[in-house]
């Protein structure tokens, strides 16, 4: 490949790395804004979705444009269709911190059930796992996402221990009914965030060795 095609790639690597700080930052702040009530953190993650949209949009244009001109075959054609997934991921992770960002708005006037420790420590445990998996895509290095569907269990197991708390809460307290559903809620959005880790991570296998894999 020429080296105009390294060059595009190269600036295309790093729409990806800013995206994914983008939609990381979007994520953790909006679960801060949850635990503090903070409604002005709140509005903050919402006013960042059009700028995750537009990296997308931007991004996808790009490889197609790309695609086009240089035509590219083997690992570089995969990387490409790898990027194109990712800003999908992506985009989605941004989006449910965009939603919890929207619950924190529902809930701030009122005082939160229990303390949340658990949606927290769910969120950070997603954080690390979009870390792993954009390193892996970057550095190839393989050995950062091998343990990915055991670290995904603990927020499946996370996700039904929020939601069995909180249905006790529910029945010995009706009046927390809308809080804990918001909660359970939450829960779901991070564990789905911990599936879109992993279809990231197949993708850069992919990308990587040529082979399709199950990581769930």
């Amino acid at each position: 490949m020429p080296k105009k095609f390294d060059d595009e790639m190269d600036v295309l690597n790093n729409k990806i790395r800013k995206m994914g700080r983008l939609s990381r930052k979007m994520l953790m702040d909006a679960v801060s804004s949850l635990k503090e009530r903070d409604r002005t953190m709140a509005q903050q993650v919402l006013s960042s979705k059009k700028e995750l949209y537009d990296f997308d949009h931007n991004i996808e244009e790009h490889v197609l444009r790309v695609l086009t001109l240089y035509q590219p075959v083997a690992k570089d054609m995969r990387n490409l269709a790898c990027i194109l997934k990712m800003i999908t991921y992506l985009t989605r992770i941004g989006r449910y911190g965009y939603d919890i960002a929207k619950v924190t708005l529902e809930v701030a006037d009122q005082p939160h059930v229990k303390k949340l420790i658990d949606i927290p420590f769910m969120a950070e445990h997603v954080a690390s796992m979009m870390d792993d998996v954009l390193k892996a895509w970057e550095t190839e290095d393989l050995s950062l996402i091998e343990d990915l569907e055991e670290r995904d269990d603990i927020l499946d197991e996370k996700r039904y221990s929020i939601f069995r708390e909180c249905l006790t809460y529910m029945m010995e307290d009706p009046k927390t009914i809308t809080r804990c559903t918001h909660y359970i809620m939450v829960a779901r959005y991070l564990e789905r965030c911990g599936d879109h880790c992993c279809k990231i991570a197949e993708k850069v296998v992919y990308k990587v060795k040529g082979e399709h894999v199950e990581i769930s």
